[in-house]
């Protein structure tokens, strides 16, 4: 049974239906041909048959039994022949009911496949004539598909290479205008850089002279305070030996006021010469406490103050080294501004330190 088809079917199951229908063509033909060869051998064994009965009375009778047993003979061959012919006869009935069957079945598809109203003899060929025509216009709509898909192709590939080539265009300009770029940063960082280098070099200079300025200016201002101190100790040693030379000469004059007193006690009077004695001697014992509380005092003053100068040596010791180390560091070039800073703080407090120790 053949394959309904439409116009929306491909081309390989047009050709695949009309080799079925070609084949199923000449089916039908071949089973038209047997049937009609045994239609034409079943008649002349009918008239085979037959003949004998027709002929048979006017042959003559050479002998009665012989004619009997003709008669039998032909009566049982006739008998045999029809039932036989009967058989055969069913038998192609039998076919040809099935081939009509067929037929009609074949011309009934033919017909809803294709839409055919009526089936005659040339339909067949109409049918094939058609799918051959609907074959071609295939082919040329094929072929113009192909001719068509082809040269857009043909075009996008000549679109995608123009594409490539505009993209390695692009690519090749931002690679030379990047490394243009490059190039310039280059040496504007090489430019910069060096300027800032430079600035660097002029300002460690500059901030080299000034740590140096401020430190002479510190040991200077330093050395005007050790010596204005040296000066003040100096005064007040002096004034310490002076009144401890008065402490040790006080007992030598206390005796010779004693004794003048007592001279002069014998000249006014004995009265008069107890009572100025006694306050000679409340006198010069007023006058020795307070020396000595002066002379105490002045150690006291004079201890404080070496004291205070040792403390003072430390912290110019110490404050000297962080200022080198400092310098070190600064010429080493870490942290210029930092450590400028750094020294300028410690050059201020060692400034300050000895105010509040004064």
């Amino acid at each position: 049974m053949t394959k309904k088809v439409s116009d929306r079917n491909t081309k390989a199951e047009l050709l695949e239906a009309y080799q079925e229908l070609t084949q199923e063509k000449n089916e039908l033909e071949t089973q038209i041909k047997q049937l009609s060869s045994n239609r034409k051998e079943v008649q002349p064994i009918s008239e085979e048959k037959i003949k004998p009965m027709t002929t048979t009375p006017v042959v003559q009778k050479p002998k009665m039994q012989q004619t009997i047993d003709n008669l039998l003979l032909l009566q049982s061959g006739f008998g045999s022949a029809v039932n036989e012919l009967s058989e055969q006869l069913t038998s192609e009935a039998i076919k040809l009911g099935e081939l009509r069957q067929n037929v009609t079945n074949e011309l009934q598809q033919l017909e809803e496949l294709h839409d055919l109203e009526t089936v005659e003899d040339d339909t067949l060929e109409i049918l094939i004539q058609r799918y051959e025509d609907a074959a071609q216009t295939f082919d040329q709509e094929l072929r113009l598909r192909r001719e068509t898909l082809e040269q857009e192709i043909q075009e996008q590939q000549k679109a995608w290479q123009k594409e490539q080539e505009e993209n390695q265009r692009t690519v090749k300009e931002r690679n030379e205008t990047y490394k243009k770029s490059r190039s310039r940063d280059q040496e504007t960082y090489d430019y910069s850089l060096k300027l800032q280098r430079d600035l660097d070099s002029d300002t460690y200079s500059q901030t080299k002279k000034t740590l140096y300025k401020q430190l002479e200016d510190l040991q200077e201002e330093q050395d005007k305070q050790w010596t204005g101190r040296e000066k003040t100790i100096a005064e007040r040693e002096k004034i310490y030996a002076e009144v401890k030379a008065k402490v040790e000469e006080f007992p030598q004059k206390l005796e010779e006021n004693i004794k003048r007193g007592k001279d002069l006690g014998r000249n006014i009077g004995n009265y008069q010469a107890k009572i100025k004695a006694d306050l000679l001697a409340k006198e010069v014992e007023g006058q020795k406490q307070y020396y000595e509380l002066r002379v105490k005092s002045l150690m006291d003053t004079i201890q404080s103050q070496d004291t205070r100068l040792q403390t003072l040596s430390k912290q110019l010791d110490s404050g000297l080294k962080q200022v080198q180390d400092l310098a070190v560091k600064a010429i080493e070039g870490s942290s210029n501004v930092s450590s400028f800073q750094a020294v300028k703080e410690i050059a201020l407090e060692q400034a300050k330190n000895p105010n509040k120790g004064k």
